[in-house]
Order: structure tokens, then C-alpha cells, then sequence
């Protein structure tokens, strides 16, 4: 950011300076501060960060965001009621100083994917900033905002929500001019009541730039009817062949060479060894046509690649713009990161989980095996609130329809689990584990045991809540010390 004191004073309704000072960025831990910095006091549960305000001014943090008064604090201070609010309105401000395009993004499943994969295609025709992986609240998102430079020629932003209300305060600070609705599903409903995930998700278009667009898909019917009563301007994408501007079907594994060129000259069947980490998906372009090859695998894959093309094309990007974006883009990390470790395939997931992303993250790890051994590690869905049994129970359903050599299961609800997989007729090898120790165990056990005489390994997938950190599961299969299969 580039804003004087004075300003940001001025919109806070605060008193100004005699001699103003330039601010270009806004941090909340006390180490990033330096010359130019306000620090943001920000007080939580364990920790508050008025305590810390000695240490950023040791550091050169020019001026302080607080809520309380410090009248020794040594550099100018900006009092207020509510850091964050203030924090989420000097955003505010910066956001009509900018000349970028500004493209709000949520979803329950694969924004943060989405988001990054985005960012990755609009470089291709300009500066583009994002907010890092999931800094997506009232601290992270306004923080990325005030991070940026200010001739960018498009902003990338994901709005995540736990919470009524939390839209609201999000897309009034980041107004965009597109705003993107990825999809639909149970995801924080322990936090979002009763009015339903679809209505808070459509508040992100109740909030839209002046001659915003939002784009929605068209897949679920909740969203279509809410977004369409916010009265925005819209336009619909589809992975699943409704007749919308934009639609996208997946075309199976990419070919092995390094790109695809350009976005018509890309064929399913050029080569003999498709690529394990990318796919080729047909794309319809309000009108035009093309094939694209994408970091996904799969058909969950359509969704997130039509939600990018449309954006792109949108903002005025060509097909070929848009087919070498998605070439040359790659996942986060945990999002679908794939590693061979001996005949098996292990596929790193592990950074969240709802029950929407669950069901597609089985089904395209369940192709990928092929008819190998397939080995679900799952961990405990959080934040479902009342729905949790129920949902655990419809995801043991869905799992046993998948015909899994094993399943693992960290966290709670493992009952459910089970009574699903009892009620779809699975009667395979069940392992509860609590720690990394437990699962390498029977981990070791099943591999010498009845894995043992299995020559052509199979597919892991390794995905649960953050709270499980199975992260740390499958780390024990890819040391030095790691039982191979």
C-alpha cells in the first residue's frame, strides 16, 4: 500500500498530523515490523498485541492501529473501537486507490486451489496479486489487500466464512468486480445457521463493485436461486453440461510432453504415457472452443478449470492466453501433491476437508488406482456441527461403494464411519489410529501381512480436517525408515 497517516486518519475520523508519514503495509506480528510499517494490535484469546507494540517499534513500525490507549508508545498512534473493522476499512480505502481488477473468490471446496491457480493465468497477461494460501478471513484478507503495490493489473482474492456475517464484513471491504462462487456443500454449518451455506456464499455478490459481474455455478441449485435473488449481474459456468455461457468435461490424462501447446492443438491420445498429474479438459468459452491441459486429474478437475477459463476470458484474456496459464500453473501444497514412494502412489491432501471436497478427492484418487490397491487415510470432517453424524455416515456410504483394499481413520466420528461402510456392504480392514506411531504399525503390519503378496502397489490418499494433521501420517512412508508396500 501507499497511504499516508493523514489519510487513513482522515477516513478513521481520526485527528491528523503536522508532518504526515507515508504507511506501505499493515502487519499484526510484531517481527514484520520495519520503516513504513503500522502495526496492527490485534488482542486474542492467548495472546494481545498491544502488549507487543514495544517490540514492533524496536523495529522501525512507523505508526499503530490500537484499541486501547498508549500514550507511551513513541511513534503516532490511530485509536479506535475495533482493530479489525479498522483494519478491514483501511483496506477499504486502498481497494478505490487501485486500478486492478479485483476478483473476490469463495467456494466450500477448492477456492484456495481455484485462487491460486488463477493468480497463476492472469500473470500471464499482467501483475497479479493474491492473498497467500488460505489467508482468506477479516485479518488475512485485508492484510493481502495492504500488502499490494497498487499497479497491479488484477487482484486474486479468496473469502473464506465460519460464521453469519462473515461475508458481509469481507465483501464490503474487497467489493470486487467479479465475484466468483466456486460450488456448494456442508463446510462450517456449525458456525452459519440456518438461512444455509448458498445464502452466505451469495453475499459475496449482494457486495460487488459498481458494474460488478458475478460468476456462479450453475451446477447447484441452491446457489443459482440465491445468487440470483441478490439481483447482481450474472453469468453461470457448468462442469456438468448445463446450457451456460461457460462449460467444461474432462478429456482424460494429459500427454507426457513437457507442455500442450497452443489451446485447439491439444488432443486427447498424442502419446502413449499420459502425464500422472495433469488432464486435458474441453472448454466452451461463451461461444468458442478449446482444449486446455490442467494441473488436475480428473473430473472433479471441470469445475475448477472451467471457474478459472471463465474468469480469464472475462477479463479479456485470449484462448491461448488462457490454455498457457493453465499449462504452465501448479496445485499448493496438500492440494492433490502427488509422490511415488515403491509401487504406490501417495497423494497429499491433507490441508483441510469438508464433505464435499471429501467425496471428490476419493472418487479421483479411486480412478487414479485403476483397478490397484486403493488405501483411503481419512481424518474427522470439523465444524459440521449437527450435521456431523450424518455426514460422516453418508461419507462411509460413498466410501464403500469405492471398494477400498484398507481404509485408516483418525479423529471422531469414527461410528459413523463405520455404520456407512456396514449399511454399503464393505467388510474390508478397518484401522483406527490416534498418532503417526499407530498407523506406521499397521501400516507395516497390513504390507507384510495381507498386502504381501501385492506386486503392483496401489493409491494412498491421505486427507482429513486440518485438527488431524495426517500430514504426519504420511510422512512416515516417505522417510528414510518408511515400510514400503
Amino acid at each position: 500500500m501507499r497511504l499516508t497517516y493523514n489519510e487513513i486518519a482522515a477516513h478513521l475520523g481520526q485527528s491528523a498530523l503536522e508532518s504526515d508519514l507515508e504507511l506501505t503495509v499493515a502487519v499484526t506480528d510484531s517481527r514484520e515490523a520495519a520503516p513504513g510499517a503500522l502495526f496492527v494490535c490485534i488482542p486474542g484469546s492467548r495472546v494481545d498485541g498491544h502488549d507487543f507494540v514495544p517490540a514492533a517499534v524496536s523495529l522501525g513500525a512507523s505508526a499503530i492501529l490500537a484499541s486501547r490507549a498508549l500514550p507511551d508508545a513513541g511513534v503516532p498512534v490511530l485509536l479506535v473501537e475495533d482493530t479489525v473493522k479498522a483494519l478491514g476499512s483501511i483496506a477499504a480505502l486502498w481497494r478505490d486507490k487501485t486500478r486492478a481488477k479485483v476478483v473476490g473468490v469463495t467456494g466450500t471446496a477448492g477456492k484456495t486451489t481455484l485462487k491460486e491457480v488463477l493468480a497463476q493465468v492472469l500473470s500471464v497477461r499482467g501483475k497479479t496479486a493474491k492473498n497467500a494460501l488460505n489467508n482468506n478471513n477479516q485479518i488475512g484478507m485485508p492484510r493481502a489487500m495492504l500488502a499490494t503495490d497498487g499497479d497491479e493489473d488484477f487482484w486474486v482474492m479468496e473469502a473464506g466464512i465460519s460464521h453469519e456475517g462473515d461475508m458481509e464484513e469481507l465483501a464490503s471491504v474487497l467489493r470486487p468486480d467479479i465475484g466468483l462462487i466456486l460450488n456448494v456443500g456442508a463446510g462450517h454449518t456449525e458456525g452459519l445457521g440456518k438461512k444455509g451455506v448458498a445464502w452466505h456464499k451469495s453475499r459475496l455478490l449482494a457486495n460487488l463493485a459498481p458494474g460488478g459481474i458475478g460468476l456462479v455455478c450453475a451446477d447447484y441449485p441452491d446457489l443459482v436461486r440465491d445468487a440470483r435473488a441478490t439481483g447482481a449481474e450474472l453469468q453461470f459456468f457448468s462442469a456438468t453440461g448445463r446450457a451456460v455461457q461457460y462449460r467444461a468435461s474432462y478429456a482424460g490424462p494429459a500427454p507426457a510432453a513437457e507442455s500442450v501447446p497452443a489451446a485447439e492443438s491439444a488432443t486427447p491420445g498424442t502419446t502413449d504415457a499420459p502425464d500422472d498429474r495433469r488432464g486435458l479438459y474441453h472448454l466452451w468459452l461463451d461461444g468458442t472452443r478449446c482444449v486446455v491441459t490442467a494441473p488436475f486429474r480428473g473430473e472433479y478437475g471441470a469445475e475448477n478449470v472451467i471457474a478459472v477459463a471463465a474468469v480469464a476470458h472475462l477479463l479479456g484474456l485470449s484462448n491461448a492466453e488462457i490454455a498457457q496459464g493453465l499449462a504452465q500453473s501448479s496445485l499448493p501444497v496438500q492440494r492433490f501433491n502427488q509422490t511415488r514412494v515403491g509401487q504406490w502412489l501417495l497423494i497429499d491432501d491433507t490441508y483441510n476437508a469438508n464433505p464435499l471436497s471429501m467425496r471428490r478427492m476419493l472418487d479421483a484418487a479411486a480412478e487414479r488406482a485403476a483397478g490397484r490397491l486403493f488405501v483411503p487415510v481419512l481424518g474427522e470432517m470439523l465444524e459440521l456441527g449437527s450435521q456431523a453424524a450424518e455426514e460422516h455416515e453418508a461419507l462411509g456410504r460413498h466410501l464403500a461403494d469405492l471398494k477400498p483394499a484398507a481404509i485408516f481413520w483418525k479423529g471422531g466420528h469414527g461410528e459413523n464411519i463405520r455404520a456407512g461402510l456396514t449399511c454399503g456392504g464393505y467388510t474390508g480392514p478397518w484401522f483406527e489410529v490416534y498418532d503417526a506411531a499407530a498407523f506406521a504399525s499397521e501400516w507395516a503390519q497390513l504390507v507384510q501381512g495381507a498386502f504381501a503378496a501385492n506386486k503392483t502397489g496401489g493409491v494412498m490418499l491421505f486427507k482429513g480436517s486440518r485438527g488431524n494433521r495426517l500430514e504426519c501420517l504420511l510422512q512416515t512412508l516417505t522417510g528414510p525408515e518408511a515400510v514400503r508396500g
